[in-house]
């Protein structure tokens, strides 16, 4: 969900920045920022306004995404060679079809890496949120650390670890779905 909320959130001000461009520096800046808050500490900084709840992660957890997100995104767009655009141009597609049906195909392989990676850091942050009642597979290592019982520590990384492969594993089945152009010929 966090990841959702970030490229719902990610998106729109990518498009900003490749519109104006003079946006992107600044926000890039204010997503470096948020990114590199200590987790724990942005999550105690949450709940004086959303309390010890579930909306305390999401909202912090999408916050981490945004600068990886918004990066790939600009990045991503950016790739598309100038001729691309023109020959769109020339064959009269206006901006926005523009937009759908030549530049976000041609970027999806760098948007989609950034999901992966904000998708993969996502679940190795979520364990985090544990520490603020909102158990999940977090819970194992806050139990194992208390009872100085190896084992929830080991199944928490083996869950994460796994999780965090399916995710990324998943996510490369839909680059290879939605791109099928960037394989080579068999």
């Amino acid at each position: 969900l966090p990841v959702v909320f970030g490229l719902a959130i990610a998106f729109p001000l990518g498009l900003l920045s490749i519109r104006f461009p003079r946006l992107y520096e600044p926000l890039l800046g204010i997503t470096g920022v948020l990114f590199t808050i200590p987790s724990l500490a942005l999550f105690v900084l949450l709940i004086p306004f959303t309390g010890l709840s579930r909306s305390s992660a999401v909202i912090g957890l999408t916050l981490y995404t945004l600068l990886i997100l918004l990066r790939n995104i600009v990045e991503g767009l950016n790739a598309v060679p100038r001729d691309v655009r023109e020959a769109a141009e020339a064959m009269g597609y206006r901006r926005t079809r523009q937009l759908l049906q030549v530049e976000l195909p041609l970027a999806l392989p760098v948007i989609i890496a950034g999901i992966r990676i904000a998708t993969v850091t996502t679940i190795g942050l979520v364990t985090v949120t544990a520490l603020i009642g909102q158990g999940g597979y977090g819970q194992f290592f806050i139990d194992g650390y208390l009872r100085r019982f190896p084992t929830p520590l080991l199944v928490g990384l083996v869950l994460s670890v796994a999780l965090a492969v399916l995710a990324d594993l998943g996510l490369l089945g839909v680059l290879r779905a939605l791109t099928p152009w960037t394989r080579r010929a068999e």
